[in-house]
Formats: C-alpha cells, structure tokens, sequence
C-alpha cells in the first residue's frame, strides 16, 4: 500500500532520485536513521565533560542501561559484544520510530532491512561460537552423544535458520501491519484524528519490537558463548 506523501521521497524526485527511490524506499529512510543517529553521536560526544550536561546525562543514562542490562545476561565476557547489541537495538528501535511521523516510513517495515539485520545478528553468532571454542563449537550441533547426530545436526540446522525467520517475520509484520493501519485510518478519517490512538500505541509497539529483537540477540550471543552439553 502506497503512503500518500513521503518526504524524502519527494527530495529524490526533485533531485532526479525519484525511481530509486520509489523502488529501494527502504533504503533511502534506512540512510536517514543512520544519518540521523550519526548526528546524534556527533552530538553527544562533542563536549564531553567530566560534569556531564543534560544531553550527555540523557545519551550516557541510554547507553549504560542497554549495557548493564545486557551484561546482566551474557556475563563480564560478553561486554565486548555491546557495540553490535546496542546498535541492533537504537537502529531497530528508531527504524520503527520514523514511521509514526506523518510524510516517513521506517524500514524497518520492510523485508529486506529485518532479514539484513537477522542475518548479520545470526552470521555473528557463529563468529562468537568459534572464538570461543574454536572447532569444539561443532559440538553445539551433534548432541550429547554421537550416535544422535543424524537426529541432532539436521534439527540443529532448522533451529538456526528458523531464527533468522523468527527475527525476520516477527519485525516485518508488526511494523507493515501498524503502516497499512495509520494508511487506512489517515485515508478514512485524517482530519478527525482517528489515527492519534494508533500513533500514540505505535510508540509503544516501536520500542516493543527494538526490545524483542534486541532480547532475542543477546540470548542467541549467549548461548554460541556456553559449552556444549
């Protein structure tokens, strides 16, 4: 379903941009998120000062939260892992954030930008597997005794490309479902502001949604992190 204003769309039209962007819609507003939380960092880290002021209060405060708490799961070792999981989270969340504003889609409402963050999130757990236990982490895959290895590996390999479906389908379809809903409802009844209560529970929904799948990698990192039993 086609939104009925899309700003940066129009910008890319103007500049001779518009096929692009109508077909990659996803990537021009995954570009703006990244822009957007790039000028954000700028911003937080460019008086930074031992007596830290409201905006480094703010930024520090967020910052610390997803860490501790993502320590709280994987332990001391996995603290090194707080760089992929908080940008997991703080692209996720704010992608979902965008569509709520009127002429913005987030792209997080397309298939192709949750199966590129599923893949990168699942590529990197057998990357943590292997630095942990180098070809033991084999081991995760063949069960607790050999002659299960037939019935093992094949269900192992299912669960794992059943998470990168999981993490896919589950974003798409809550952020693809909340847009054709404010589409409707903007269309039928926009100058009512029947939309309002879908926007105000989007916030809700975005943050939900960047949590979950936030969640669900810190587990997955986890567990490559564990031996195998």
């Amino acid at each position: 379903m086609e939104h009925p204003y899309l700003f940066l769309v129009k910008i890319c039209e103007l500049i001779g941009l518009g096929p692009f962007a109508h077909e990659y819609l996803h990537v021009i507003y995954s570009w703006f998120v990244m822009a957007l939380l790039m000028l954000c960092g700028f911003i937080a880290t460019k008086n930074i000062n031992i007596i830290p002021g409201k905006m480094q209060n703010i930024f520090e405060m967020i910052v610390s939260g997803i860490e501790e708490f993502m320590v709280d799961i994987t332990g001391e070792e996995g603290r090194w892992l707080f760089p992929l999981t908080a940008t997991v989270f703080i692209y996720v969340f704010i992608g979902n954030l965008i569509g709520i504003v009127p002429g913005f889609y987030p792209p997080t409402a397309s298939i192709n930008t949750t199966l590129s963050c599923a893949l990168v999130v699942v590529v990197f757990t057998h990357v943590i597997g292997i630095k942990f236990h180098g070809k033991k982490y084999i081991k995760h895959f063949m069960g607790p005794v050999w002659w299960m290895v037939p019935l093992m590996l094949p269900i192992e390999i299912i669960g794992h490309i059943a998470r990168i479906l999981s993490l896919t389908f589950r974003l798409f379809g809550n952020m693809t479902g909340h847009e054709i809903v404010l589409v409707i409802l903007f269309g039928l009844a926009g100058q009512f502001l029947a939309p309002l209560p879908i926007m105000a529970l989007g916030i809700f929904v975005a943050f939900v949604q960047g949590f979950v799948f936030f969640l669900l990698s810190v587990i997955y990192f986890t567990g490559a992190m564990e031996h195998a039993h």
